[in-house]
Parts: structure tokens; C-alpha cells; sequence
């Protein structure tokens, strides 16, 4: 059986906000980025945001509140998964210093990949 193994990837962290950092990588249909926060507590959370992407995420470390619009809020934490449907909006506040989150994405999010380009 013929095994094919990627190995060679552009995949580095990048700094997307004071305290959180993110690394993508991706296949042609398959998007993964692994979100870490060192910055929490946060006093409040995020801004709502919401994107025509379904996502899925694990919470890798950290305890974190989930808010979801129409659904309320949550308490997350590590080993917890979500999924947010497309289009709804959604947003977290972490609740403890260092929160990490790996999320899965469909379609991928050119908006993700296009700064690693440049």
C-alpha cells in the first residue's frame, strides 16, 4: 500500500492580536487552525462576528465561555467540542489565562490564507 505524507508545509504562527496567535494549514477542501490565547481572563468577551463558514472546534486547553446567538452562552472547557453553523453569529470570552482551540472550517477561509501568502 502506497502511503502519501505531506511533511512540507507553510504553516508558522501568526500574530493576530495582542495575546492571540493563530497557525492555519490547509488542503485543497480541508482547513485547520489552531487559535491560542495567552491574555485572559478577559473581562468581557469578543465582539460577535459570524461568517458564511460552518465550524467545528475542539478546545485543546483552557476554559473558555461560548456565545452563540439565539442559543445563549456556555461554559467550555478543555476536551469540549462545538459546532457553529454558517452564517450565526458568535463569540467567546476565555476564563482562564491561556485558552487554545483548534478549528475546522468548510469552505476554507481564503481570508486565513491569503496574508500567509504575501
Amino acid at each position: 500500500m502506497k502511503r502519501h505524507v505531506l511533511v512540507d508545509v507553510d504553516s508558522s504562527w501568526s500574530k493576530i492580536a495582542p495575546g492571540v496567535r493563530r497557525m492555519v494549514i490547509h488542503t485543497n477542501h480541508l482547513m485547520m487552525v489552531v487559535v491560542e490565547f495567552t491574555n485572559g481572563p478577559a473581562d468581557y468577551p469578543d465582539p460577535f462576528h459570524d461568517h458564511p463558514h460552518e465550524q467545528v472546534s475542539y478546545v485543546a486547553e483552557g476554559h473558555l465561555r461560548l456565545f452563540v446567538e439565539g442559543a445563549g452562552d456556555m461554559e467550555l472547557k478543555k476536551g469540549d467540542m462545538f459546532a457553529i453553523p454558517s452564517g450565526i453569529p458568535h463569540t467567546i470570552q476565555t476564563l482562564s489565562p491561556v485558552v487554545c482551540i483548534v478549528d475546522s472550517f468548510t469552505p476554507l477561509r481564503q481570508d486565513f490564507i491569503e496574508p500567509t501568502k504575501k
